[in-house]
């Protein structure tokens, strides 16, 4: 069934780690709570698992009231970031842990416990490994017995706290793809926190992006990286160059570039856009707007190099990513000069004293007759 949440807040002293937090939890669906470290996500979890309450709001599912469930009673699963094995225990009594502590009367029998256990090594890709204990396995490994442990008691939801966090980047993404898959094969309903941008981009089927215990926008992958719907969502998520925007010969330009028609005709003096590394390009012809930029340094990473350019009409410098194939046939190298321009933005109008208004925002892209106004309520 879906989740409701409505209205959560909670507060510890004088620090509001939830403020008004309203999301809605489709069944079946793989939801990341991305943000900064205190921005409420592992908050939000924990009252999801039963393990705190809020001061206001509420959550149902279905007709039920979720807040007034007791943990044990809504079939939640809970993955912490350092696994919380018991190091007395084997793999198998680790797994086996939770089913082996319920009430008598919902206990299942020693049997039907063993082969549940059975299945789920299996699963996991551990068989064969149930006689071990969490010493003697790797980190993947310890991981990999706390999710199973998660998933014996047959949860309705499952709730990952930062569960790859102490993990080496190779482990990450081999674990994150398999959680993916045994994600769509199971079909959970599964919330994961995490503060990495790739791993959400690349796991979750929407994305909920917390800072200061609100949710700033929720979406897709695609529509939080192309169409953020904040000042911070842009800055948070991916690389973004900053280019600030006032008014020149009555358009908001940025040193001659200027982003298409004002859609505000005039009612703001400045604004700030900001331009993705890859949507910069690097050979403007001369008739058209941009800017004289230096190549001052480039930073091969693996199939995309990453290249460090000085404007000085801009006084900053500006970042724009290439494949790395192309640096050899567009003959790049540090010290070149190259004329660029932004092949797209988002553009947010800015207060006198310099404050973003996120539901004043625009898209613009190059060719565009007319920009993309996008007014966004928060």
């Amino acid at each position: 069934m879906t989740l409701e949440l409505s209205r959560l807040r909670r507060r510890y002293s004088d620090f509001a780690a939830l403020d008004d937090v309203s999301l809605t939890i489709a069944p079946g669906e793989f939801l990341a709570l991305l943000g900064p470290s205190g921005s409420g996500k592992t908050t939000l979890l924990r009252i999801l698992a039963g393990l705190d309450y809020p001061d206001s709001g509420g959550i149902r599912r279905g007709d039920e009231d979720f807040l007034a469930m007791r943990a044990r009673e809504r079939g939640v699963g809970l993955v912490f970031q350092h696994y919380a094995l018991f190091r007395h225990l084997s793999v198998t009594e680790n797994i086996a842990f939770g089913l082996r502590v319920r009430p008598r009367r919902s206990r299942p029998a020693r049997a039907e416990i063993a082969m549940r256990v059975e299945r789920l090594l299996q699963r996991v890709q551990l068989d064969g490994l149930g006689s071990r204990y969490p010493a003697q396995l790797s980190g993947g490994q310890r991981q990999r017995v706390a999710l199973a442990r998660a998933l014996a008691v047959e949860p309705d939801l499952l709730l990952l706290d930062e569960p790859f966090g102490a993990l080496d980047a190779q482990v990450r993404v081999s674990l994150r793809r398999w959680l993916r898959e045994l994600h769509e094969e199971l079909g959970l309903t599964t919330v994961f926190v995490t503060h990495d941008q790739e791993e959400a981009l690349e796991l979750a089927d929407r994305i909920a992006v917390m800072n200061h215990g609100r949710i700033e926008q929720v979406g897709s992958s695609a529509a939080i990286y192309q169409q953020p719907a904040t000042p911070f969502v842009c800055e948070f998520i991916g690389k973004v160059n900053r280019l600030p925007l006032r008014r020149e010969r009555g358009r908001l330009a940025a040193g001659g570039w200027v982003p298409g028609d004002d859609p505000w005709r005039g009612r703001y003096e400045h604004a700030i856009a900001y331009v993705r590394p890859e949507h910069l390009a690097l050979a403007v012809p001369a008739a058209q707007p941009g800017w004289t930029a230096y190549l001052r340094h480039v930073y091969p990473a693996g199939s995309i190099a990453h290249l460090e350019l000085a404007v000085d009409s801009l006084h900053q410098t500006l970042e724009a990513d290439v494949a790395t194939d192309d640096l050899a046939r567009l003959g790049l190298h540090a010290g070149m000069p190259l004329r660029v321009a932004p092949r797209s933005a988002v553009v947010f109008a800015q207060t006198e004293d310099g404050t973003p208004l996120p539901g004043e925002r625009w898209s613009w892209h190059a060719g565009q007759v007319a920009p993309r106004r996008h007014c966004v309520t928060l």
